[in-house]
């Protein structure tokens, strides 16, 4: 695979990039993570992302031993390195190893490390021409009081298993719901639903992404209401407009949810709020206070 990684603080091809089965981000998930994107060689909300990775580190007591700044520069080397153009760039701090013997995280010694690989999407372009098909799972995602959504994380056996279960009904990506049987998030993204006019996201038991908070900074200032509130199933289902959002491909047309045509539409066609905040987005990379070019010419 194309990319470079940074471990044991070195730079490594990304097959060389290696972690101890003993550490704790492994056998616990005791881990944290952050995922940036780079399109056409300049990182997008990159401040934003590392704010999130530090705040995220400071709830589970984490210390990567970096500062901002620095793990910044960590980043961009990954990216120029790997000379990716449109690239995944992750970073990541787990507990580490503890003393012999020892259950006490006190006493492990934290691991920070990062890499850039080809970008990732969560549905390609030639999906997302005919947007993607989305099952409601009845698997409840982990509850908030348990593990909180705001830090990102890698307890994913609720997603995958879902996963499996949305495959089961010929789907091709999920959503997973509360206790209550309310809408939460899918496996590395958020949910917007346009509802009785007014774009509803789920205000509780999710990721604070970046891209939705991008998608909710766009639609205010075009005038379009939306909202942070529970969304119930029911009214997902019968929402006139659907669609994700991730780092991981941006604003995601949604064209069946459980095997029904949003909005009634045809594959391929989508409502306006939709396509207004796709093609927004993807506008806003060209926008300087939002990017950060990589410098492919450094030493």
């Amino acid at each position: 695979m194309p990319g470079c990684a940074f471990v044991d603080e070195r730079y490594v091809a990304p097959e060389d990039a290696k972690i101890s089965i003993f550490d704790w981000g492994f056998l616990h998930s005791d881990a944290t993570y952050d995922v940036a994107h780079v399109w056409q060689g300049k990182f997008f909300r990159l401040s934003d992302h590392v704010e999130r990775f530090f705040a995220s580190m400071r709830r589970l007591r984490l210390d990567p031993g970096r500062t901002r700044e620095q793990v910044r520069a960590v980043m961009h080397e990954c990216v120029r390195r790997s000379g990716l153009r449109d690239a995944y760039v992750e970073v990541l701090c787990t507990r580490g190893l503890p003393a012999p013997g020892s259950r006490d995280p006190r006493g492990c010694t934290n691991r920070f490390m990062a890499f850039a690989i080809p970008f990732v999407w969560i549905a390609d372009p030639s999906k997302q021409a005919r947007g993607v098909d989305l099952h409601v799972s009845d698997v409840q995602r982990i509850a908030p009081a348990s593990v909180d959504p705001r830090i990102k994380n890698y307890h994913w056996l609720d997603m995958v298993g879902a996963l499996f279960q949305a495959y089961e009904h010929g789907a091709e990506t999920v959503v997973l719901v509360d206790g209550a049987g309310n809408v939460t998030e899918g496996p590395g993204f958020n949910v917007f639903a346009l509802v009785d006019g007014e774009l509803l996201t789920p205000a509780a038991g999710v990721l604070e992404g970046i891209s939705r908070r991008t998608v909710i900074e766009l639609a205010r200032a075009q005038g379009i209401a939306v909202r942070e509130a529970l969304l119930p199933v029911a009214a997902l289902r019968r929402a006139d407009e659907v669609f994700l959002s991730s780092t991981g491909g941006g604003v995601i047309p949604i064209a069946r949810v459980d095997g029904v045509a949003v909005g009634g539409r045809a594959a391929g066609v989508f409502g306006p709020v939709t396509a207004r905040l796709q093609a927004a987005y993807w506008a806003l990379h060209e926008d300087a206070r939002y990017v950060e070019p990589v410098n492919y010419d450094a030493a």
